[in-house]
């Protein structure tokens, strides 16, 4: 009997290789041991996972790089802290058939994948029952079938986990099938792949993009300026220059992002990358993230002074979610 090898590409090994360990992380990154701890104790119930292009950009010695402080558990994760919720959008609620989201007039968001390239600790769906949602190729039908009989869905949204952990095949197959329902005129992708692992940004990945009739748009999720080096501005600008609109979701981070200086530079950066700044997105309030909360009050102070500093195209929405709600609430500044 003979054994068939399955190739996999150079993003499927980075994330075969990604960092998985707290020690091994401690000790790539040169950080003391009294971290491990609190780090192993955070990673028992939401896994690390890091690929090491990421860690590249970390500085070594640094317990509050802001890269770092993204990705690295902590034991207050264990906290249990009023007003925040394994379930915060109540999503459960509106999940009609496996593997579909449908909070919003006029799109629905699919859940393609129930991994990431990355586990960023202020992730949304932390305690999401991804194994009720994964329908299987065969099973989307399902939601396929529920997206046909909605005349109203005019958009759907690929998300996860993070789609684009899958295939170019699987996602090509299924975009295909999108395309063939009338009503539907656009594709929007939310990824951190081609920030986190850039070479993600494959020919196949474009073809499958551009080739239906939908119009694509693909949302990134960059939080600090740190994260895009050369590879991922190269990555970025293949995409834009195959005629994918592009734009940029930050979660607005306590100790990472929370400065203006910081907005500003990843703002301008995203901008000369071909990306256009889209959201900036109070914190969810999901168990285990409120020591990255920033208070709303704090929040339209920061979001002020940062207005003052930039062109309007520059300047991402300041919004939070509000369970019930028919869309994202919009914070002013004033």
């Amino acid at each position: 009997m003979v054994n068939k090898m399955i190739k996999t590409s150079g993003w499927q090994n980075a994330l075969i290789n990604a960092v998985t360990e707290p020690l091994k992380l401690l000790e790539i990154l040169n950080l003391d041991h009294s971290l491990l701890d609190g780090a192993r104790k955070g990673a028992e119930i939401f896994s690390l996972k890091v690929p090491m292009s990421f860690i590249d950009r970390m500085k070594k010695g640094d317990p509050n790089d802001p890269l770092l402080r993204q990705v690295l558990p902590l034991s207050e994760e264990l906290l249990q802290v009023p007003g925040f919720s394994p379930d915060f959008l109540r999503e459960k609620k509106s999940n009609p058939v496996p593997g579909l989201l449908h909070k919003y007039h006029g799109r629905v968001l699919l859940i393609f994948a129930g991994s990431c390239g990355i586990n960023c600790r202020f992730c949304l769906r932390r305690e999401f029952p991804y194994a009720e949602n994964n329908p299987g190729m065969v099973g989307w039908d399902k939601a396929l079938n529920y997206i046909a009989d909605d005349k109203t869905i005019s958009e759907v949204i690929l998300s996860g986990g993070d789609p684009l952990i899958a295939t170019d095949g699987a996602l090509k197959t299924l975009t295909q099938k999108i395309a063939e329902i009338p009503h539907v005129e656009r594709l929007r992708v939310h990824t951190r792949m081609p920030i986190v692992l850039p070479e993600r940004v494959t020919d196949e990945l474009i073809e499958w993009l551009i080739g239906t009739r939908l119009q694509s748009i693909v949302v990134m999720h960059s939080n600090h300026p740190n994260e895009i080096n050369a590879e991922v501005k190269t990555a970025m600008m293949r995409l834009k220059e195959a005629g994918i609109t592009l734009l940029n979701h930050t979660v607005l981070l306590k100790g990472i992002n929370d400065n203006v200086n910081t907005l500003v530079n990843l703002s301008k950066l995203l901008f000369s990358c071909g990306v256009l700044p889209y959201y900036l997105n109070v914190l969810d309030k999901i168990q285990g993230t409120a020591h990255f909360d920033l208070e709303l009050s704090s929040a339209k102070k920061l979001y002020s002074e940062f207005s003052a500093q930039v062109s309007g195209y520059l300047l991402p929405k300041l919004v939070y979610e509000k369970p019930g709600a028919s869309a994202k609430v919009v914070l002013s500044s004033l």
